[in-house]
Order: C-alpha cells, then structure tokens, then sequence
C-alpha cells in the first residue's frame, strides 16, 4: 500500500461523509411532504402526472395494497422492456443495424433492469440500440431505484408512525423519489460527465483506422444520461461492455472519484432521513457508522491483497525491492489510469452499494482481494447498499440485533420503542436466513453439476467455482456486476439468473413490509432501564458482528470451495 492510494480512500470517504446530512435531509423533506427549492419547478409535474394516472396524492395504502401496487408496476415495466428488445430491429435510432435479442437474454435483461441489478449477459455497444437504451434501460435505472427508496422510506414510516394503519402512497413516493432526488442530481452528474468526455449524441458508429492500417468501429451513443444514473441509482448496466473501465464510461480520475461518491450518496443520506423521520438522528448516524465500519474491513482487505507481489512473480526470479512492491502489485486486469488503489476501492465501493459498475475485472484480483467483493454481496447488501435496499436490509438485521440483544438481558426486544415480537421476527429471518441463502446456494449448487452449468465458467477448481458463485451472488444480492470469466448467455444462466435476480428482489421485499405493516400498528414503549440501547459503540459493535456471523455461517464453506482454498493453493504455487 501507499500513502497515496490510502489517502484518495480517505479523500472518498470524507466526501461521503461531506454529502450525507444534506442529501439526508433533503429526502426527509421530500418524502414527508415538507418544502423544498424544488417545489416551483417539479410541483406542476407532479400535480400532471397524478391527474394523468388518475392518483390521489392525498390518500393513504395499507401495506398489502402498497406491495401490490409495486409489484404490478415492475411487472409491467418487465413486460415493456421485454418487448422493447423483441422489437428492437422495427424501432429507429439503430445505427448499428442490431437485431432482436433472443428470447431468454431479454427475459434476463428485462428482469435485470426493473429488479435495479443491471445484470448483462451481452456486449451493450454490439447488442441494443439508442432507442431500447432510452426507452427501455434509462427509464428502468431511474424507476426501479425509485421503487427501492419508496420501499425504504415505507419501513422507514413502521417504525415513525404508531398506531396507523398506512404507510403512505407508493405512487407518490416513487414519483417523488424520481423527479425531486434522481433526476435533478443525474442531470448535473451528466453535465459533468460531458464536460469530462463522455459521449452524449445519437450519431451513428465511427469507422476509423488504426495505425496498423485496420478499421475499427467505435460505438457512440447517449452514454453521459445512461451513466450519471446508472451510477447515482445504483444501477450499474454500462452501455459499453468494459462497463465504468470503458474510457467513454469513466475517462478521468475526478470521473472515477465523483462516480463513486454517487454509488455511495443516497444510501449513506437515507441513513440521516431515517434518523430525522423517527425523531432521533442518532439512530441514523448508528446505521451510518456500523456500515462503514464494514466498508473499511472489506477494503482494508482488498487493497492490500492487491498490492501484495503474486508468488507466481516473486517466484520467477523477480527481483522486487520493497519500493517497488507497488508497482509489482496485481495490475492485471486494471486501468492504468486508475491503479490499484482505485481498482480495489471501486471494486469494494460497487458491491457495497448494490451497483454493477467496474472499473477492473474482478476475476482478475487476487483470491482474497476477489473474495471481499463475494462477501460484500453475500452479508446482503447492507454495507450502504443499493438505492434504499441497503436500507430496509440493514434495518431488518437491527431487528434481528435487537431481538438477540432481548434474549441476553431477558426482556422482550424493541426497537426505537416498538416491541419485536414473533411475526416481525418470522418475517426477518425469512428474507435474511432463508429466502437469500437458498437461492445463492441453490443455484451455485445446481449450475456446478448440472451439464449446462458446467460449460459456464472459463477456468477450472476453485477459481471456476468461484465464477459461478460470484454470478448467483451477484444476481440474487441485485448487484449486477459480474466476476468475468464465466459465458453467462446461454438458456441455462439466462433462466436461472433472472429468477435469482427475482426471488433476491421480490421475496426480499415482500417480508420487509410485512414487517413495516406490523410495526406501523404499534404503539411506542416509553425506554425504562432495561431497555437495550440502539445507540453508542456497543450497538454498533453488537450489530455489526450479527451481520457478520450470519454471512459467515451461512457463506463460509462455499468461500472455501472458492477463493479461501484458490488463496492457500496459490501459496502453494499451483494457479487456476
């Protein structure tokens, strides 16, 4: 490690912190219906489009009706995504002349973009056109990280509110969530993000010849407005298929820096609006600490990992002094223009923040350096999360936390003064123990003797395994990125990662509100003396460490099929 590279990771993490009370409070305004700047110019737009749909802003939806309601608006943008690629060799802007996908990439990439996990099993500048890119993904990247802060700020009213019976209007906050927090921050994001370099027009491909005398064909397109919300929601679909290593994805380091920070922006403020809509900003600043107290585990661990000299260099005979050893770290794989210190925190940064963005490839790390990715995914996506889903799962460990917590002390759990009794604890350990755990092991384990699955991975031992497992991780967490190394488009990957990427959606979802609904009927306990305190560094600790051993239990011995054993096997000087 440098003192540079550790000092650009420290340059991040302040900014994060730089932007979390504002954009926190901003969203607590916004979703409680309060006054913003904002109010002159996205007010009549609203007002249309809730007389347009015919939707009353003023009235209220149990949770059932709520969870509904998103469901059936996702189910039909998949369908409308779907057919937008089945037709895409009739619609215009198609410069490239692109045919249809098939029949199961697009089932995929439709339930890809509307789950927010940006999955893609296809090359995007030689698979979609302009239009299918506007029309189809762009709209999915804002809506689908819509309906994850909706959801969030849904539970987020479980636990304000007491003795109700709504939690709010989904059509109303997914409206809200869009027009007053996504679209006015992606809108400057993509200014800058032209000012840097990156393409915005709707031109045709540019032929051009190399010095070697060949033609190239260099693909165009709308890729500033794709980018600055593929990033700030979370998204992570690269309309080029090197993704954010692509030069017209991420040109410059300040590109690199402020994508980042976008990865990590409303996650990290809807910490603070949690905290400001239950009336306890401490509470809020306790989830912000406990994440990145695991952020800062799993790049203390990456980065690291990737500067270390592979045995394979050092045993070559290699002379490498220790003012070297940077230099001699793994770059496989990397930009040059980013290094080593970028390429592990972009990595550790994009599977915190549930987005499919990379800046290197991940099959290329190191084993350990390529496991804090995996395990990022695999704690759940709590570690600042996706666009709202970093939210409502961390809260839903809280649960579980406080509920552990009660049993120590002998006294019924609550949490922010609301008894957690048996039917939210049924639900929490549905959606964290079971519904993630089985599809992520269910999956791996079908795709490693199943004949299809098998063909997938390009290396063979633990290093294949490892792209497997990556892949279902990826898609049932709604991440999206992918380890490389595995041919992923094939009927058998496109069926059963969509349907992870459904169940890791959907039936996480759905028990979430259920809590919510429960909550929001409850009264709140006045604290006593023996009331566990969900504040303050042994919160923190206790809270970070059940995150912890949950994934652990649940995780380790497929990490040693995988990256653990590829790491000592490594040592040992045999490589995959």
């Amino acid at each position: 490690m440098t003192g540079n590279g550790i000092l650009q990771i420290l340059l991040f993490f302040g900014l994060i912190l730089l932007v979390t009370r504002p954009l926190g409070n901003y969203m607590a305004d916004v979703f409680n219906g309060g006054k913003t700047f904002l109010d002159r110019i996205i007010g009549p737009v609203e007002r249309l489009i809730y007389r347009l749909c015919g939707v009353d802003p003023e009235q209220e939806q149990h949770w059932t009706t709520y969870t509904v309601a998103m469901i059936l608006f996702n189910v039909a943008g998949m369908f409308l995504l779907y057919g937008l690629q089945r037709l895409q060799h009739l619609l215009p802007f198609n410069p490239g002349a692109l045919g249809a996908p098939t029949a199961d990439l697009s089932f995929n990439t439709a339930v890809s973009f509307v789950t927010n996990t940006n999955w893609q099993a296809y090359s995007g500048e030689s698979t979609l056109g302009y239009a299918v890119q506007m029309l189809g993904l762009t709209v999915q990247n804002f809506v689908s990280a819509a309906t994850g802060i909706a959801i969030a700020i849904a539970l987020t009213r479980g636990f304000a509110r007491h003795s109700a019976n709504t939690l709010g209007n989904f059509w109303v906050d997914m409206v809200r969530a869009t027009l007053r927090v996504l679209l006015p921050v992606s809108l400057l994001l993509a200014i800058v993000l032209v000012w840097q370099g990156v393409p915005q027009n709707l031109s045709p491909y540019t032929r051009a010849t190399t010095v070697e005398g060949t033609v190239q064909t260099i693909a165009q397109g709308p890729v500033a407005s794709q980018e600055a919300i593929k990033m700030f929601g979370t998204n992570g679909g690269g309309f080029f298929n090197a993704n954010s290593a692509h030069p017209y994805e991420n040109p410059t380091p300040l590109t690199n820096m402020l994508e980042m920070v976008a990865l990590f922006a409303i996650a990290a403020g809807l910490t603070y609006t949690f905290g400001s809509m239950v009336g306890n900003t401490r509470q809020g600043w306790t989830l912000f600490a406990v994440m990145s107290l695991l952020f800062f585990m799993g790049i203390g661990l990456a980065y690291p990992s990737e500067t270390n000299v592979h045995p394979a260099v050092a045993g070559a005979g290699v002379d490498i002094t220790a003012s070297d050893r940077q230099a001699g770290g793994n770059m496989e794989g990397k930009e040059v223009r980013f290094g080593i210190a970028n390429s592990a925190l972009f990595a550790t940064v994009t599977t915190d923040a549930s987005c499919g963005a990379v800046n290197s490839m991940h099959d290329s790390f190191t084993p350990l350096g390529g496991m804090v990715p995996l395990i990022n995914m695999e704690l759940g996506e709590v570690i600042f999360g996706g666009v709202g889903a970093g939210m409502y799962g961390i809260l839903l460990f809280a649960i579980l936390t406080v509920f552990i917590a009660g049993l120590m002390v002998g006294r019924t759990p609550e949490y922010l003064g609301k008894k957690i009794e048996a039917r939210e604890m049924k639900m929490t350990v549905l959606a964290i123990v079971l519904i993630l755990p089985l599809s992520i092991l269910g999956f791996t384990a079908l795709a490693a003797i199943h004949p299809d699955g098998i063909k997938g991975p390009l290396n063979a031992g633990p290093h294949g395994f490892s792209e497997i497992l990556y892949a279902y991780v990826s898609a049932t967490a709604n991440n999206g990125s992918a380890f490389a190394g595995l041919s992923a488009n094939t009927p058998f990957y496109n069926l059963t990662i969509g349907l992870a990427m459904l169940i890791g959606r959907f039936l996480f979802i759905i028990p979430a509100m259920a809590v919510a609904g429960s909550l929001v009927r409850k009264k709140v306990v006045p604290p006593s003396p023996g009331t566990f305190p969900t504040t303050g560094p042994l919160w923190v600790g206790l809270l970070a460490g059940v995150i912890l051993i949950v994934g652990g239990l649940t995780f380790f011995p497929a990490l040693s099929l995988g990256p653990i054993v590829e790491h000592l096997l490594m040592n040992a000087g045999k490589l995959f």
